[in-house]
C-alpha cells in the first residue's frame, strides 16, 4: 500500500503546479486526479487520512487526560504561586482546544475523500461488461460503505465528547482569570467530578473510534 507520508519530495513539485486557492476551495477533484497520476488513489488517501485521524484522537485523549491531572493539581492547591497555577491551566485549555480542532479537521478530510471514492466507485459500476464482476464490486461497495458509516459515526460521537470538557475548562479559566485567589480555587472542587466523568466518557468514545478505524483500514487493505 502506497503512503503519501513517504514521498514528500515527489509530491511537493506537484503541489506547486496547483494554486493554494484550488486546494482550499473545495475543488478536490483536481487534487485527487493529480495524485492518481503519480499512483496515489482515493483508497490509499482514505487509508492515510483514517490513520492520521486515529493518531490525532490518540494525541487528543492524552492531552485531555494531562489537562485533567493539572486541573486536579489546581483544585488541590495547598500553597504556592497562584499565577503559575492559572498559567498552567490556561495553557492546558489552549492545547486541548487545538487538539480538538485537529481531530475535527482530520475527520472532515476523511469524509471528503470517502465521498469522492464512493462516487467514483458507483460511477464505474456502469462500465462493467462482466455481470459477475459487477455484482461482486457492488457487494464490496455496500460492505465498505456500511463499515465506513460505522467508522464516521464513531468518529463524530467521539468528537462531540470533547466539547463539554472544553466548555467547562473555559469557564474555569475565565473565572480564575478575574478571581485569582485561594477561595476561587476552592470553589472549583465541585466541578472536578463532572470533568472526570466527561473525560472518562471522552476516552471511551475515542477508544471505540480508534477500534473502528483499525477495522476499517484492515477491510480496505484486504479489498
Amino acid at each position: 500500500m502506497k503512503r503519501l507520508n513517504f514521498v514528500p519530495s515527489l509530491f511537493f513539485p506537484i503541489l506547486i503546479l496547483f494554486p493554494s486557492s484550488i486546494l482550499l476551495s473545495g475543488c478536490q477533484s483536481a487534487y485527487y486526479s493529480t495524485l492518481e497520476k503519480v499512483g496515489y488513489h482515493k483508497r490509499d488517501i482514505l487509508i492515510d487520512r483514517v490513520e492520521d485521524t486515529q493518531q490525532s484522537q490518540e494525541e487528543a485523549q492524552q492531552q485531555f487526560q494531562s489537562a485533567l491531572e493539572h486541573f486536579q493539581a489546581v483544585v488541590n492547591f495547598d500553597g504556592g504561586e497562584l499565577q503559575t497555577l492559572y498559567d498552567t491551566l490556561k495553557a492546558d485549555f489552549d492545547k486541548s482546544q487545538d487538539a480538538a480542532e485537529e481531530v475535527s479537521s482530520r475527520i472532515n478530510k476523511v469524509e471528503d475523500v470517502a465521498e469522492a471514492l464512493f462516487e467514483e466507485w458507483e460511477g464505474e459500476l456502469s462500465l462493467y461488461k462482466n455481470q459477475s464482476l459487477k455484482r461482486d464490486s457492488e457487494r464490496k461497495l455496500r460492505q465498505t460503505k456500511q463499515k465506513y458509516q460505522q467508522l464516521i459515526t464513531a468518529m463524530r460521537r467521539a468528537e462531540k465528547t470533547m466539547q463539554p470538557v472544553l466548555t467547562t475548562f473555559q469557564d474555569q479559566v475565565l473565572y480564575l482569570k478575574h478571581n485569582l485567589n485561594a477561595r476561587a480555587i476552592a470553589s472549583l472542587k465541585g466541578e472536578l467530578r463532572n470533568i472526570q466523568q466527561d473525560i472518562n466518557q471522552l476516552v471511551r468514545e475515542m477508544q471505540r473510534s480508534i477500534r473502528e478505524s483499525k477495522a476499517f483500514v484492515q477491510q480496505l487493505q484486504k479489498g
